[in-house]
């Protein structure tokens, strides 16, 4: 059932309200005031049922997720901070300062569950109409990343460990008596993998890991005989998974590179300081002058850079109601001219027609290109892209959007930021200059 937002009109002859005691030109105060909230709470209604207990308001749903990934928290923490900071109880619609959690940590995964994408998207396009006519430029600059997951660097030996413990869960789990744990032996396998490249350590260690993968095998048919067929049934999707990591070999295609995140798969983008990435390819596309994001797309699979243009270029035309004119790409994006209406720019050399002002146009246009770059800097290093800490390839959408909505949110309150202090150093030399007229 959905729940109630507290009323600001009520007075308290005891507290005083937090919009009294905040300074009203404090960035999160004049964003609390500007997003249109009614607008959220209209269209997320539909997702609650009408009976029931009350769920926590949806403007402090939505505002916890803004400030998590405005301030890079984790859901733990920002729960933590908001019962300390009372500009983020302000900007989640409370009336009073509270002292108490405002919600379980959880709370927030069932949230975004609820939403789902087109939540998360919707939230994204409030972050883009907030810029006005900024965001409606007719250029704009895309370029692809890596959205790495949050799973260790993925090795056979690691998979089969996972697996033969995952059995022995299972096992204790429905209380079957296996024939043996390997418990023991385990770790004992566990501690030949060190220094498996050395050249004294090379046969023992993968005499280990041939060890390791005979007993995953064992124990994975052992319980696939043992199981009931209705138990079983609940984890045969799991079973699949081991089948598969224990078929695949190092030149096999959709390999598996974690049990608990099967879709995550590897990408090498030549860069000298890491060879792979294990995660998802991203998409983003910023507006060529102000930059602003308008699209944030997440591909499940690895595809060439060329056949993710279709996908950002219908997102930005859907969340801004424009279609744009000019697509400017780096030299990964070759093989596309034209996307429905929109023309692909990618650099080479210019043709012995060119006029020198053609030539300068173009080099303007592919220097501006390369601003996109540090603004993915800043979305991995300021707003949780380089980490994905969300579950499966919805978690991926859900965490590179809200990324992008929170880039757009901080440019906003620099923006108004910046304006008012514009307006005040004007005040201040038109005063002098009329003080010396006189």
């Amino acid at each position: 059932m959905k729940g109630k937002s507290p009323d600001h009109r009520q007075l308290d002859m005891f507290n005083q309200r937090l919009a009294d005691q905040l300074d009203p030109k404090h960035p999160l105060y004049r964003l609390a005031n500007t997003i249109p909230w009614d607008d959220l709470d209209k269209e997320f209604s539909p997702l609650y049922s009408a009976v029931g207990r009350n769920a926590h308001p949806i403007r402090l749903m939505v505002g916890l997720l803004i400030l998590k990934q405005l301030r890079n928290l984790s859901d733990e923490s920002i729960v933590e901070r908001w019962v300390e900071n009372g500009y983020y109880q302000y900007f989640c619609g409370e009336a009073f300062f509270k002292w108490k959690f405002p919600c379980h940590p959880t709370d927030l995964v069932l949230f975004r569950k609820r939403i789902g994408e087109k939540g998360i998207e919707r939230i994204l396009q409030i972050s883009i109409e907030l810029h006005g006519s900024k965001a409606k430029e007719y250029e704009l600059l895309i370029d692809s990343t890596v959205q790495e997951k949050n799973i260790t660097f993925p090795t056979d030996t690691k998979l089969y460990e996972r697996i033969s413990k995952k059995c022995v869960a299972i096992a204790d789990k429905e209380r079957l008596k296996l024939r043996q744990t390997y418990r023991r032996t385990l770790k004992k396998l566990i501690l030949a993998q060190r220094f498996r490249n050395h050249p004294k350590n090379y046969r023992k260690a993968r005499k280990a890991g041939r060890k390791l993968k005979t007993i995953a095998g064992r124990l994975t048919r052992e319980l696939k005989r043992k199981l009931p067929v209705t138990v079983f049934q609940q984890y045969s999707a799991l079973f699949e998974i081991f089948d598969r990591v224990l078929d695949q070999q190092r030149d096999s295609s959709q390999k598996i590179y974690s049990i608990h995140e099967p879709d995550v798969y590897c990408i090498g983008k030549g860069k000298a300081h890491k060879k792979y990435e294990f995660g998802a390819k991203a998409s983003i596309a910023v507006t060529k002058n102000s930059g602003i994001i308008v699209a944030a797309v997440s591909h499940s699979e690895n595809i060439h850079d060329s056949k993710t243009l279709v996908e950002v270029i219908s997102q930005s035309s859907e969340l801004r109601g424009q279609c744009p004119k000019v697509a400017i790409c780096d030299r990964g994006y070759r093989g596309k001219s034209v996307v429905g209406e929109t023309q692909i720019l990618i650099p080479k050399p210019s043709g012995k027609r060119a006029t020198p002002y053609q030539r300068q146009k173009a080099r303007k246009r592919f220097r501006k290109r390369a601003g996109i770059e540090p603004i993915i800097g800043h979305l991995k290093s300021d707003y949780r892209l380089i980490r994905n800490y969300l579950k499966g390839t919805v978690g991926d959408s859900i965490n590179l959007m809200l990324a992008a909505a929170a880039f757009n949110f901080k440019k906003w309150m620099r923006e108004t930021q910046l304006f008012f202090i514009e307006i005040f150093i004007n005040v201040i030399f038109r005063n002098t200059d009329l003080r010396r007229m006189a």
